[in-house]
């Protein structure tokens, strides 16, 4: 199929497109949200499991509001929450890195020594 007979991408489909790329940061930022709150508070199953159902409700009412029974627009939120879902890893591991990196732990902790002189 020649290049100038590729079906052009609708508003629809892009608009899609960005909806999901919303649907996966608001479901994997809520997931943080609710991991690092459970993390710093006695565990709760109960907090866990109200957190995973509103995530799963939100997502795929989205879902099927985006799509509204058409397999591009249902494709295209698919990869705008894939594409969410990536970004949310990577800044995940970056943070995980930071927090576990001694070089950068060891920086962020420099304080002058009290009770030394200074060096001339």
């Amino acid at each position: 199929m020649p290049m100038h007979e590729l079906p052009a991408l609708s508003a629809g489909t892009f608009f899609a497109g960005l909806a999901g790329l919303v649907l996966g940061a608001f479901f994997f930022g809520s997931l943080w949200w609710n991991l690092r709150r459970t993390l710093a508070s006695p565990p709760s199953v109960g907090w866990h499991l109200i957190g995973l159902l509103v995530r799963m409700a939100v997502t795929l009412l989205g879902f099927y509001a985006v799509g509204a029974g058409q397999w591009e627009r249902l494709l295209a939120c698919l990869v705008g929450f894939l594409v969410a879902r990536f970004a949310a890893t990577r800044m995940a591991r970056s943070w995980e890195r930071r927090q576990t990196d001694p070089a950068t732990a060891s920086a962020k902790r420099k304080t002058p020594e009290v009770g030394h002189a200074s060096e001339p």
